[in-house]
């Protein structure tokens, strides 16, 4: 665990306090972002990862059973009410005909449809049971390899994290490097 102190130790007490909330709410949206530092906090032992893991699953659960009960009820009306939303529900929609449970299984690792998608699934008339069985699925699938990703990954930032200077100094020479050649062929061309 690291030793957080000054304005570290507020934020460390701000985690412990309410982590599993951010946690919670974080999962219901497109929330790997959330589940990322709640996996980092995780790792330095300020949150549980099974604790993480049973709030992110309850979480992205009773998001998307909400929003599937918002489309099963209001259908395409709903939809229509957004004119933002039709261009990506019109993908999902698309999708759902095209991979039927496949979709149902996948829709929240395919950004930008994430929310959208249930209400699509709800309003196209996919039968309860079917959702919530391929859901919980789905759900559970999600919360544990994103977790224990966040959790990993967590551990690979604070390993090389020494290193950090030298990456980023390596990558603007390469960066650089590589301007100056495209710039050097592409005068060289002209002349």
């Amino acid at each position: 665990m690291q030793d957080f102190t000054g304005n570290w130790a507020y934020i460390a007490e701000f985690v412990q306090n309410w982590g599993y909330l951010a946690v919670f709410l974080g999962s219901m949206i497109e929330g790997e972002s959330v589940i990322f530092i709640a996996g980092f906090f995780a790792h330095e032992g300020y949150l549980s990862l099974p604790k993480i893991i049973l709030v992110s699953f309850v979480g992205t659960l009773f998001a998307d059973q909400a929003l599937y009960f918002v489309g099963r009820h209001y259908g395409n009306p709903f939809i229509n009410r957004f004119p933002s939303f039709r261009p990506r529900a019109d993908k999902a929609f698309n999708l759902l005909r095209r991979y039927d449970n496949i979709f149902i299984l996948s829709f929240r690792f395919i950004y930008g449809i994430r929310i959208i998608s249930p209400v699509v699934i709800g309003a196209s008339g996919v039968g309860v049971k079917r959702f919530i069985l391929l859901n919980l699925i789905a759900a559970l699938i999600w919360s544990v390899g994103s977790c224990v990703a966040a959790y990993f990954f967590a551990h690979l930032i604070l390993e090389y994290l020494h290193l950090m200077p030298k990456i980023i100094l390596g990558l603007v020479l390469l960066g650089g490097g590589m301007w100056y050649g495209i710039h050097k062929w592409r005068n060289r061309k002209k002349s």
